[in-house]
């Protein structure tokens, strides 16, 4: 099994955690304020990293924890969008906007080259924006309010998460940056900055229920301190992009969550939309023409 191949199935499972925690995230919030459920998330992630792992943590560069920080701050303001997402819109509609951070990335790297957009990316934008029109808006067009907060956070989150890869992908490949210490130490700067919030906006807490400390326990081990720690790892052997198109299975994953659990059922329209947006961040992924002379190769 080559080192690529074992990090896609690594990077798939944490897919399937994510597409959980969207549920788990709403049942935590009926006990805390985003800011501490993001504080109490990470710290007990990072602290339990650091008790297990401690003797690997030490001689730490000053690029890891510059990098560090710099991904820890900016997933701070993805999971502010994400949970304002679980807060004021649906399930489904946080975890298909929060996936369109496969879209932004190559949009985002032809802004920052300078380049126009190419045919196939041109397709992607509109499809992903009458997907997003088809998803959030009501029946006759006009903007949902009551969802508007949720599904703008939601498509911010998906946003800087898109910035995060790439500055990940940039920091994994510096020589003395330690990505396993960069997965670790970046929990600690998302914690730390979330209590910060949380004492400045909220009143931060444990759990207080069997229920939620389960739900809170799940995301921080499973969804956050194993999840960023291997997303590290393993993009040692793949690129932003191709992270991207395998996360963009934690839409599906958080939809089939959501309607078995919490008995989401959309509308037709809406469920267009979706299929609208899914589509179109394969479409960004797909190699046509490598699949094209590969068919061409397998015929002759």
């Amino acid at each position: 099994m080559s080192k690529q191949l074992k990090a896609d199935l690594m990077l798939i499972l944490i897919t399937l955690f994510w597409g959980i925690s969207y549920y788990l995230s709403d049942i935590s919030l009926s006990d805390m304020g985003s800011f501490t459920l993001n504080a109490n998330r990470f710290l007990i992630a990072f602290f339990s990293a650091v008790l297990l792992t401690f003797p690997r943590l030490r001689n730490v560069s000053k690029n890891t924890l510059k990098y560090s920080l710099i991904i820890g701050s900016a997933l701070t303001v993805v999971y502010i969008g994400a949970n304002l997402g679980v807060q004021y819109t649906t399930l489904s509609n946080t975890s298909f906007l929060c996936g369109l951070a496969v879209v932004f990335t190559p949009i985002l790297s032809s802004i920052i080259h300078k380049k126009l957009p190419d045919k196939k990316l041109t397709l992607v934008i509109i499809m992903t924006t009458l997907g997003i029109a088809l998803l959030t808006l009501k029946d006759n067009f006009s903007i949902n309010y009551s969802n508007l907060l949720g599904d703008v956070s939601s498509v911010i989150c998906a946003f800087v998460y898109a910035i995060d890869l790439n500055i990940t992908e940039k920091a994994v490949s510096i020589e003395d940056v330690d990505p396993f210490q960069l997965g670790v130490f970046q929990l600690g700067v998302t914690g730390f900055l979330s209590l910060f919030l949380a004492l400045l906006f909220e009143k931060p807490h444990l759990p207080t229920q069997p229920t939620i400390w389960a739900s809170v326990l799940f995301l921080s081990i499973l969804c956050t301190g194993v999840a960023f720690v291997v997303q590290a790892i393993a993009q040692q052997y793949t690129t932003a992009s191709h992270v991207g198109v395998i996360f963009s299975l934690e839409t599906v994953f958080a939809g089939i969550v959501a309607f078995v659990f919490a008995k989401e059922v959309l509308t037709f329209k809406s469920y267009l939309g979706a299929i609208l947006m899914i589509s179109s961040i394969f479409i960004m992924e797909a190699n046509f023409k490598e699949l094209k002379e590969k068919r061409q190769k397998n015929k002759g």
